[in-house]
């Protein structure tokens, strides 16, 4: 179903000037609890291991979408392109695998997720999903891989990481500062200056991150359309003027229709809940209309596409200068013998 009234007034409290004050003091319990689990895998308390290769987290501090899938599939195939056998661990949102399994790229996200699904589909290298991403990591090493990147695995610490990269949304930044319900932060912001690398979806400055040592600006570019019966493809220009719907089952659906109105078309707005289980009847517009969605939907929506509906793949395309730092640090967590020999 459609995202809630309920969902979009919390949101709205999120990334508006002050936090709603009734919720304060759940947001400080939440912020309890994160502290105390932290100190326990700290002190050993609760268990953590390492998979015996190279572990990059990609990740966020926010609910929502923050342009993670996009840029952990650039960094898939950046590596992959400089002869690293990387692989990717992802829990498997929305799928039903309890894993450890290697996704299938021609299998189905609701076994292995959407987000799974797609990188599967779209990074060429081994995608493994497991409720544990330990375990994860530990099936893709068996399978040979050098380098693990662990898929939106920055709270996930149980599995132990040599590097981490915060993305983060410019757009929205991180709301009002406030930790989950009073606001959208997973974690508090002091976790900033842990992270290895940031990178920044979007232009506008974000005074939390202005004494990172690197800071990588990126930008998401629309490919082209792609229809889900057939392939054809279209350049997104020459749709310009054209009324279309819309669909966005993401973590911020804004994100797409601004992108669309960008571009010159005239989106009729649906917004879904994040991983939204799509179904032929929630794209049963009483028109016909074009429908386009993410790329992300896309995969959910396969089985029962019919010849309106169309999808919208994006890139990432961090900053050049930026992007050859973050390689080159991660290329030299590999021993001698690895690619950099």
């Amino acid at each position: 179903m459609p995202e809630s009234a309920a969902a979009r007034w919390l949101q709205q409290r999120w990334y508006a000037a002050r936090a709603p004050w009734y919720l304060l003091p759940f947001a400080a319990l939440f912020g309890g609890i994160v502290a105390l689990r932290r100190a326990a895998y700290r002190h050993g308390l609760l268990a953590s291991a390492h998979p015996g290769v190279p572990v990059v987290v990609v990740g966020n501090l926010t609910v929502g979408g923050t342009g993670k899938t996009p840029f952990t599939l650039w960094l898939a195939t950046a590596l992959r392109a400089r002869g690293v056998r990387v692989g990717i661990a992802s829990r498997g949102y929305g799928g039903s695998t309890q894993g450890p399994e290697r996704v299938d790229p021609a299998g189905s996200a609701a076994r292995y997720g959407d987000e799974a699904l797609l990188l599967a589909q779209r990074a060429g290298v081994p995608v493994c999903v497991a409720r544990r991403r330990l375990e994860a990591a530990r099936h893709l090493v068996a399978d040979g891989c050098e380098l693990v990147l662990a898929d939106d695995g920055l709270q996930h610490l149980a599995l132990r990481r040599d590097l981490s990269i915060l993305v983060v949304d410019a757009a929205r930044g991180f709301g009002n500062g406030e930790l989950l319900p009073a606001g959208p932060l997973r974690e508090p912001l002091s976790r900033i200056a842990e992270a290895d690398a940031i990178v920044v979806q979007g232009s506008a400055p974000l005074a939390a991150m202005a004494r990172h040592p690197l800071v990588i600006p990126m930008s998401l570019q629309p490919g082209l359309l792609r229809a889900l019966r057939g392939g054809e493809e279209q350049r997104l220009a020459s749709w310009a003027g054209r009324r279309v719907h819309a669909v966005a089952g993401i973590g911020h659906p804004q994100r797409f229709f601004r992108l669309l109105r960008a571009a010159g078309l005239e989106p009729v707005e649906h917004a879904f809940a994040d991983h939204h289980p799509f179904t032929a009847q929630d794209l049963a517009f009483a028109d016909e209309l074009p429908v386009l969605m993410t790329e992300k939907d896309a995969v959910k929506c396969q089985p029962f596409a019919d010849g309106r509906m169309w999808c919208l793949p994006v890139a990432a395309q961090p900053d050049p200068a930026g992007a050859a730092r973050l390689l080159e640090r991660v290329l030299r967590l590999l021993p001698r013998g690895g690619p950099l020999a």
